[in-house]
């Protein structure tokens, strides 16, 4: 039986509740992302023996929840002559790879074989028969090689009877598609991009087909990370709607960004996720500051994972954001209160998650103060004139570690009225969710582990709390 490493929530202040971390070492992009025999398998880049971007391993934990994890032994590390970088899994169950029985497909894993010599990305495939135990190399590896350096990230999902794998020519801005009977041949069917945000590299793409709200309908959803150019600086994710034509993507909107803070990236969709649309995680970091961030004994973690849906707004379709949550304890609520100036509440929690309805009344800016300390704070304001929503994490605690790190960062507030807040506070993050999710903005933060203080506030006038609970 393989020796397991349980995720649990603990004292120390620099290891996060809800957010999965590896027992040691360096966390990057999520991996292989998969639904299977009824557990959520995440795998991800890594490198147990150091605090830095390195060699990459996939790491492999499991979680029934999406919240516990059950970290597992590396699944496929790394060697002098390859290195595992970002790919997928899919549950083969068909058979149409041969590679498993009658009885039972196999799991197929696709990812970028990176050459440390030689520099050469290519496409190879394992194969796993246990539900993601052990892995079997594919004996005529690389699958797909065109003798490129810059040609990663395969993704796959299943296409009619076949399969569709899409990756990126990084340094070209495109996305490139391509389909295969059975997962071992595969020939290219077409190519996007540049388009949208191509100031930096692309990366991490994937294709999703994504309910519209109050319909029947659905729209195809390109996501494609970009290593800079983004809107809070650095690395970042954008998105295309469109449809998918044979095996062509066509966008019928322009590009929008899935995020607005700074610490969202590489997320990418679980294969053969149950219930209404897509769930997708990334890793929550920038690589601006990556290998800078306060550590211990590991550095890096994944977002909360999130449902996705489409809304109509404004006479285009945006992606709707709902982060998968405890429900926890209600343990403060208010409703129906004026709201003038500052008001601590009467709760310390270093992780929690606040769900807020703010009429701004005649207020200028509404919000809210968490992980306050004597000297720290990070604020989630709503400029009511600018129409904007913001994370301030100039004094989160720790920001001097990076010149890039403490900013304000700022997203554009659609409606308006009565303002619609979810905030997820863990030791070492904020996540805003505005408006049932249409705004998302993802920041990590530093504090000390005295820092646990929450505060309401309104400024330039009076506001009303329709609604504020405090989940712990």
């Amino acid at each position: 039986m393989a020796l397991r490493w349980r995720v649990v929530s603990t004292d120390r202040h620099d290891r996060p509740r809800d957010h999965f971390t590896p027992r040691r070492g360096w966390l990057n992009d999520p991996n292989g992302l998969i639904h299977h025999a009824g557990e959520w398998h995440l795998f991800f880049q890594h490198w147990p023996d150091a605090l830095v971007h390195g060699p990459m391993s996939w790491g492999h934990a499991v979680s029934t929840d999406l919240l516990d994890w059950t970290e597992l032994p590396v699944a496929l590390p790394a060697t002098e002559a390859e290195h595992m970088w970002s790919g997928s899994v899919v549950h083969d169950g068909a058979n149409t790879s041969g590679l498993g029985t009658d009885d039972e497909g196999p799991l197929v894993a696709l990812y970028t074989s990176f050459d440390p010599v030689g520099l050469g990305q290519a496409q190879s495939l394992v194969w796993s028969t246990d539900d993601g135990s052990t892995w079997t190399p594919y004996a005529d590896n690389p699958v797909l090689d065109i003798g490129a350096t810059a040609f990663r990230d395969p993704k796959v999902l299943r296409h009619g009877d076949g399969w569709l794998m899409v990756l990126v020519l990084a340094d070209e801005r495109t996305v490139e598609l391509y389909r295969s009977p059975d997962l071992l041949r595969w020939e290219h069917a077409s190519s996007f991009g540049p388009a949208g945000s191509v100031e930096g590299v692309w990366e991490c793409p994937d294709l999703l087909r994504v309910p519209v709200e109050g319909t029947h309908e659905s729209a195809v959803v390109l996501l494609v990370s970009v290593l800079g150019g983004a809107p809070a600086g650095g690395s970042g994710m954008q998105y295309f709607v469109g449809e998918l034509h044979d095996a062509e993507f066509r966008p019928t909107q322009d590009a929008q960004w899935l995020d607005h803070g700074a610490d969202f990236y590489a997320a990418v969709s679980y294969f053969a996720a149950p219930g209404p649309g897509p769930v997708v995680q990334g890793w929550m970091s920038n690589w601006l500051y990556a290998n800078d961030v306060p550590a211990t004994d590991f550095r890096g973690s994944m977002t909360l994972a999130r449902r996705l849906s489409l809304r109509q707004r404004d006479g285009r379709l945006v992606l709707v954001q709902r982060p998968v949550v405890r429900p926890g304890e209600v343990v403060h609520a208010v409703a129906d209160e004026e709201l003038a100036g500052t008001v601590m509440l009467p709760v310390a929690a270093r992780s929690c998650r606040v769900v807020a309805e703010v009429d701004p009344g005649t207020a200028d800016r509404v919000g809210l103060h968490v992980r306050v300390g004597a000297a720290e704070r990070t604020t989630i304001v709503v400029d009511v004139r600018a129409g904007t929503v913001a994370i301030d994490r100039t004094r989160s605690g720790a920001v001097d570690f990076h010149a890039d790190f403490p900013a304000l960062h700022t997203a554009p507030l659609s409606g308006d009225g009565v303002v619609r807040l979810e905030v997820v506070v863990d030791e070492s993050s904020v996540e805003v969710f505005v408006g049932d999710g249409e705004v998302v903005l993802t920041d990590q933060v530093f504090p000390g582990a005295g820092s646990d203080g929450l505060a309401v506030f309104a400024e330039g006038g009076t506001a009303v709390l329709r609604r504020l609970t405090i989940h712990a």
